[in-house]
């Protein structure tokens, strides 16, 4: 990585430390590593006894390489939250990566809990995001450039060119949270009723069944 690349990505961590407190809550002490396992319910997650901690809470390199793009829209998501790095809880941090194929596509979605910094790591996108008042703010962005994504607010990213892309992406918490609008409304469970599908989108009960169909998950 270029020095020029690596100092980029620090700052997109530092801008994302940065805006952390507008989201996610403060921690209260030192460090709080999740411990799912424990069962039980807050606004994060438990701690795990510190005596236990060791530095493999804090450490993931499943950013390295991109991501396995096996599906019809022809990208992937990697992420490095909580989930995955236990050492994020009450940090308010947290990285993806996202990687294209020539054609692919980061289909329209929100964060719930977070704003979203994106630097391009290699390629070319076409991104953009819908404010409330329905105006789509969009730019075609290159290797070495920053886009951000308002928290909340619904984006995509498309990578128009012949070759690969791939960006590292930022956020102001340790689970942003991904809502995919068309899966949302197409592959819910329980579903949302046909009649809900139709009015909405102003087609018929067999185009809705096409769509349900396509976006189905794989088994």
């Amino acid at each position: 990585m270029s020095p020029t690349n690596f100092f980029a990505i620090l700052a997109i961590f530092s801008s994302a430390i940065s805006i952390a407190r507008a989201s996610d809550a403060d921690p209260l002490q030192d460090l709080c590593v999740a411990l799912p396992s424990s069962g039980v319910k807050v606004n994060g997650f438990a701690c795990k006894n510190e005596a236990n901690v060791t530095e493999a809470d804090f450490f993931f390199d499943g950013l390295a390489k991109p991501g396995f793009i096996n599906n019809t829209v022809g990208s992937v998501v990697t992420a490095a939250n909580v989930e995955k790095i236990p050492g994020l809880n009450t940090l308010g941090v947290s990285f993806s990566r996202i990687d294209y194929k020539a054609g692919g596509l980061n289909p329209p979605h929100t964060h719930p809990r977070a704003t979203e910094i994106v630097f391009v790591l290699e390629g070319e996108l076409d991104v953009g995001f819908i404010t409330t008042a329905n105006k789509l703010i969009s730019k075609k962005i290159k290797q070495g450039e920053i886009f951000v994504f308002p928290k909340g607010l619904l984006h995509f990213q498309k990578n128009n060119g012949d070759k690969p892309a791939a960006v590292i992406a930022a956020f102001d918490s340790q689970l942003p949270g991904t809502l995919s609008i068309a899966a949302a409304l197409f592959t819910s469970t329980p579903t949302v009723p046909d009649d809900v599908l139709t009015q909405t989108f102003q087609i018929g009960t067999k185009e809705i069944e096409k769509i349900k169909t396509k976006l189905a998950p794989k088994k």
